[in-house]
């Protein structure tokens, strides 16, 4: 394991090296909500693009390609992001035969540090000029609230009984997080896809909105809804996937789901 970049002065480093890669265990967090490591009551990945992806092909010029990364929500670990990033710098200036080989480490070494299986798609610019945007469902950003709370509390989510089983797919674009060591901002939205008691739209975007000054990594915010969403409205079904802004050319987007085998795609958002 390497060292933990994150605040500290960095070089830029041109030789590969996997150990600039810093695992940041899951099972911590875990502990602290009340998630049993061996019975986890999610399923889901951490979907990972990264926008600055280069080597050198054979004859030394440059390949530039865009990558999308897969870590299993029941790895061992995180990766942190600023080594990441650090890592997929030091292949800059590598000489390699093929993008297979390229794909190949990448996927070692990301397998070594989460302790899973890792997939790694690597695209050229060409083929992703078309992606879609991904446009969103019922947004609650409209909803006129008083909000006073800005640290989660689950207690801020209640539901209509009375209005029987729903399904719905809301989204909000008020997510905000800090960075547990540099404390920058964190900016995403956040899908809730549901079957169950009514949740309270109001209630629901007051609940968002109190991350605004909570410090965690992105995959830790979206398990804390996700446990607070079930915890506290009992929905039967429930999937939980945040898109956060990139930052440092990594994008990062977790998703957690009661459905097993649940694979969401990757369409971005306007801000991504």
């Amino acid at each position: 394991m390497g060292f933990l970049p994150l605040g500290q002065q960095t070089e830029y480093v041109s030789e590969y090296d996997a150990g600039l890669l810093y695992p940041i265990a899951r099972v911590d967090k875990w502990s602290e909500m009340g998630i049993a490591s061996e019975r986890l009551p999610f399923y889901g990945e951490d979907v990972w693009n990264a926008y600055e992806v280069s080597w050198l092909d054979s004859k030394g010029k440059p390949i530039v390609m865009i990558a999308e990364f897969r870590l299993p929500c029941d790895s061992p670990n995180i990766i942190e992001s600023k080594s990441f990033k650090l890592y997929l710098n030091s292949l800059n200036q590598m000489r390699y035969e093929s993008f297979e080989q390229v794909q190949g480490i990448l996927e070692n070494d990301l397998s070594a540090a989460a302790g899973a299986k890792v997939t790694v798609v690597l695209r050229e610019l060409d083929a992703m000029q078309s992606l879609v945007i991904l446009t969103p469902d019922y947004c609650i950003d409209h909803l006129d609230v008083d909000i006073n709370d800005y640290h989660p509390n689950s207690e801020l989510l209640t539901t209509d009984q009375s209005l029987g089983q729903v399904e719905e797919r809301l989204v909000s674009h008020l997510l905000k997080s800090n960075c547990p060591v540099t404390n920058q901002p964190d900016w995403g939205s956040v899908f809730i896809d549901y079957c169950g008691p009514k949740i309270q739209h109001e209630s629901l975007l007051k609940y968002i909105v109190s991350f605004r000054e909570h410090t965690d990594f992105h995959e830790q915010c979206v398990e804390r809804i996700f446990i607070d969403i079930m915890r506290q409205c009992q929905p039967e079904f429930l999937t939980v996937y945040a898109r956060y802004v990139r930052r440092g050319g990594l994008d990062i987007n977790p998703y957690r789901s009661t459905q097993e085998g649940l694979v969401l795609g990757n369409d971005r958002l306007s801000r991504q």
